[in-house]
């Protein structure tokens, strides 16, 4: 399996440990915008990198043909 299939899922993992971390911060009332921020971006990064994976698998199987 090629690296740019499962790549997507670090930014998963790494969005929910800045969701976690932002949540932890928020309780205790300290800066959790950034973490907040991250995590988005990650989420966004996810869903990028999903999409283009799909497209890097059709394009190699319509080279193939």
């Amino acid at each position: 399996m090629k690296a740019y299939v499962l790549f997507p899922y670090f930014y998963l993992f790494i969005a929910l440990l800045f969701i976690y971390d932002g949540v932890t911060k928020f309780q205790n009332d300290e800066d959790y915008y950034l973490q907040i921020a991250v995590a988005a971006v990650a989420i966004f990064m996810f869903f990028f990198r999903k999409r283009y994976a799909k497209k890097m698998q059709e394009h190699h199987k319509n080279k193939q043909q």
